[in-house]
């Protein structure tokens, strides 16, 4: 049964060669590509590739937004035996520098001009880059570059060589074995460099049947492709699925109109990371604070109602009539409308990965009838580990095993996995491939956890992160942080305390959300770094750190963890300061290391410090932002005893 990703393609495009494989929004209207268009398009790119030199093994770097033609570009390469490397858009040129260099990149294929001057900008250290073709030749009709060409240019040679080669690219598409590489992705890289993690299209392909067998998916799902394809998230749900289920994937316009086709398309089947279930939260508390007394009001007392029936109701638990009714008229005014804004009115299944989620935010979801589940997995496992069945959702979990999946805790409490989606090495890195996959082929994930008695895995933090306070109780720093971002007010935080004597943390507050709160207070601001610093706001995220707080001292295990100092950082952490990874994880590390003034502040009780700090503009300039934090006690809160 397992294949590879040309001959799904193939298959599709022989028994529903008129069907949509692909929408893309093009000046806002929606076009759509067939699977048979698809494969003719493949078919000519893989044939212009193999007339350019492309070969089994040869590496082919993919950077843009999700875009109908990169996919062909990715299905085609694929063809011939070649692999694709995906990297992120965003990312500043030097950061191209090290997973071109390693993989030994020669070709590569990027959305727009703006990719093309990165890859041009590292060229010269990168000489075996030889080739690069572009999607869109906006801005780019004067180029003069060696080796530096359009898809349609690409498309045009293609053709020419099908015609007289007829049976290459089948020939190419036969030999092409299940257990040949299919992609490699580049890890985040918290720690130092990115590690190139390699999948055949037997890992890939099995992995992403199991989920589709778990929860049912058919070729009628929609999905909306708006992550990065460099993540391998995006990549499992719009591309290795897509060609195992045959749904229908839709590419928004830009990051800039998501949210708008979010409503036109009505996705059916949804995933996206913690962090954008935390922004399309923090959107309906502001049009919350903006509505009148009376919308709020009602606002209040149907959420209250919602988190008290909602994920009930959802788990076909068992529920009074009159409950049942209230709720009912609660989804006809607000849960209803609300889903139909968010663009959730046609979910059936929505995801959440990456890191963990604020089992607040998790419940809001849940209550207001969206079908949010979390799943567990990695670059490293093929996405797909654990998946949380219907009616059996819980928000302190991350579901039970799949098909084909083992789970071991080890005696330290790292959780060992064996699964046939794991990854096949680290590229040219044996070292590493052997620090986490041992001889009888578990994979160490480095997280720490432990399945309960419902055969439910529990996901403590990263093993490396979990510490121990000075007073021997338990400190785990994305536990605290998951909390604070919960509120609205708050957009990134990072926790200390790690042999300590006390839990101490930094606050990035969430600039429009903020922003907001001030202005309907009619209290003026310049900018982020004023506005971070204004005592109106810094009173506004100690009630938020308090409330933390008062929650983590009804946990006996986590009380020790309240925070009792913190901050509200002058800027925004960054993934072009090295802050943030592309996928918006916190270098813990880097942070500590980078603002060691303040952590010592912090704990030295001082009242404030000053601090210059440099930034990275989007333009690619450097300057520096300075200013003087406020550091603040935060009241913390008795344990609370169980009850015997």
């Amino acid at each position: 049964m397992t294949t590879t990703f040309p001959r799904l393609l193939l298959e599709h495009a022989a028994k529903r060669p008129d069907a949509a494989a692909l929408r893309e929004k093009v000046y806002g209207i929606w076009q759509t590509t067939t699977w048979a268009e698809l494969a003719l398009l493949v078919r000519r790119l893989a044939c212009g590739l193999h007339a350019a030199g492309l070969g089994p093994g040869d590496h082919v770097v993919i950077v843009g937004e999700n875009r109908p033609r990169l996919y062909a570009a990715m299905l085609a390469a694929q063809s011939l035996g070649a692999v694709p490397v995906p990297l992120y858009q965003d990312a500043a040129a030097p950061e191209y520098r090290y997973p071109i260099d390693n993989a030994e990149v020669g070709y590569a294929f990027v959305e727009d001009q703006e990719q093309v001057d990165k890859l041009l900008e590292v060229r010269a250290e990168c000489p075996r880059l030889q080739r690069i073709w572009f999607d869109d030749p906006r801005g780019l009709r004067n180029y003069s570059e060696p080796g530096v060409d359009s898809i349609d240019a690409l498309v045009a040679a293609g053709r020419a060589h099908d015609e007289s080669n007829a049976r290459l690219f089948d020939a190419e598409v036969a030999r092409c074995q299940p257990a040949d590489v299919a992609a490699m992705f580049f890890t985040s890289g918290t720690t130092g460099n990115p590690k190139g993690v390699v999948h055949t299209h037997a890992t890939l392909i099995d992995r992403a049947r199991a989920g589709q067998a778990f929860d049912h998916l058919t070729e009628r799902e929609e999905v909306l492709a708006y992550m990065p394809l460099a993540w391998i998230g995006q990549n499992i749900f719009s591309y290795a699925q897509w060609l195992v289920c045959g749904y229908v994937v839709n590419c928004p316009e830009s990051p800039a109109t998501v949210t708008i086709d979010l409503k036109e398309i009505g996705p059916t089947y949804y995933f996206a990371p913690p962090r954008v279930f935390e922004g399309l939260l923090t959107s309906v508390m502001i049009r919350m604070e903006d509505a009148g007394r009376i919308k709020r009001w009602l606002f209040k007392r149907c959420m209250d109602l919602a988190r008290r029936v909602g994920p009930a109701l959802m788990d076909d638990k068992p529920m009074g009539m009159l409950p049942r009714l209230a709720y009912a008229l609660g989804d006809l005014a607000i849960y209803g409308p609300l889903r139909n804004s968010l663009g959730f009115s046609r979910v059936r299944i929505a995801y959440t990965a990456g890191e963990a989620i604020g089992p607040d935010l998790f419940t809001f979801y849940r209550s207001i009838g969206i079908n949010l589940k979390q799943l567990y997995g990695s670059t490293e496992t093929a996405v797909f580990v654990c998946l949380q069945p219907d009616h059996e959702v819980r928000a302190d979990t991350v579901g039970v095993p799949i098909a084909g999946v083992e789970i071991q805790v080890s005696a330290s409490g790292e959780i060992l996995v064996k699964s046939p989606g794991l990854l096949k090495e680290y590229y040219k890195n044996p070292q590493a491939t052997a620090e986490v996959l041992s001889a009888d082929g578990w994979y160490h994930t480095g997280d720490a956890g432990f399945i309960d008695a419902a055969g439910h895995l529990k996901i403590i933090d990263r093993a490396k992160d979990v510490g121990q306070l000075l007073d021997g109780s338990m400190f785990a720093p994305k536990y605290v942080e998951n909390k604070l971002k919960f509120f609205p007010y708050i957009k990134e935080a990072v926790a200390h305390g790690d042999r300590r004597e006390r839990c101490c943390a930094f606050v990035n507050i969430d600039f429009e959300a903020v922003g907001n709160w001030a202005e309907r207070r009619n209290l003026a601001y310049a900018g982020y770094t004023d506005l971070a610093a204004k005592p109106e706001v810094v009173e506004l995220i100690r009630d938020c750190v308090e409330k933390v707080n008062a929650d983590l001292a009804q946990d006996a295990l986590l009380a020790g963890s309240q925070i009792s100092r913190f901050l509200v950082l002058h800027k925004e952490l960054d993934a072009d300061d090295g802050e943030l990874t592309r996928t918006r994880k916190v270098r813990r590390g880097y942070i500590a290391e980078k603002y060691q003034v303040l952590v010592d502040a912090l704990y030295a009780g001082k009242t404030a410090q000053y601090i210059e700090t440099a930034v990275k503009f989007e333009d690619g300039r450097s300057g520096s932002v300075a200013a003087t934090i406020k550091l603040v006690d935060a009241k913390t809160f008795p344990t609370v005893k169980a009850a015997a």
